[in-house]
């Protein structure tokens, strides 16, 4: 879907220049409809995600429609009706969706449509359940301290055995 207009605005044009740039340079983006929400949540909403190194911004879905179909991301044209906000994530979409799930139980008019999780396409069940799971952050740190622990376990052992055979040489 092209513009429909022989001669649109320089505005427009901007418009829709300004979302692909956005589209590309996120890693993953969250569609939400924000029907019902105060300016105030959505304030606060975009604070809580700016921590995890994301934006949350309001489109116009046509624009945002044309912007989609420049970068060949078609499945998801279909969620692009009634007021959508896009969060642009720039590094973990896992802590961005936990943010955003964490937020709508206090503001039920938050909904989230799907997601564009590093190219594959999460609808609303799949990314509230990636949203369930521990972060990488989380999972390296859980991983080294499982190492920690193996290695301790295995110096305590060493340690055993040194202080057995002193104690047989004494």
């Amino acid at each position: 879907m092209a513009l429909k207009t022989k001669n649109p605005k320089e505005v427009k044009q901007a418009a829709i220049q300004q979302i692909t740039e956005d589209l590309k340079s996120a890693s993953s983006l969250i569609f939400t409809e924000y029907r019902g929400m105060t300016v105030a949540q959505i304030t606060d909403l975009r604070k809580q995600l700016r921590k995890n190194n994301c934006t949350f911004k309001v489109v116009r879905n046509n624009f945002t429609r044309i912007a989609c179909e420049q970068l060949q991301l078609d499945s998801v044209k279909d969620f692009l009706v009634g007021p959508v906000a896009i969060a642009f994530v720039k590094d973990e979409a896992n802590e961005a969706a936990k943010t955003i799930f964490e937020f709508a139980e206090n503001a039920p008019a938050l909904v989230v449509k799907c997601a564009l999780v590093e190219g594959e396409f999460y609808d609303a069940q799949k990314i509230e359940a990636f949203s369930k799971l521990p972060g990488k952050k989380q999972l390296i740190s859980m991983f080294m301290s499982t190492i920690n622990a193996t290695t301790a376990k295995f110096v305590r052992t060493l340690q055993a055995i040194v202080d057995k055979g002193e104690q047989k040489a004494e």
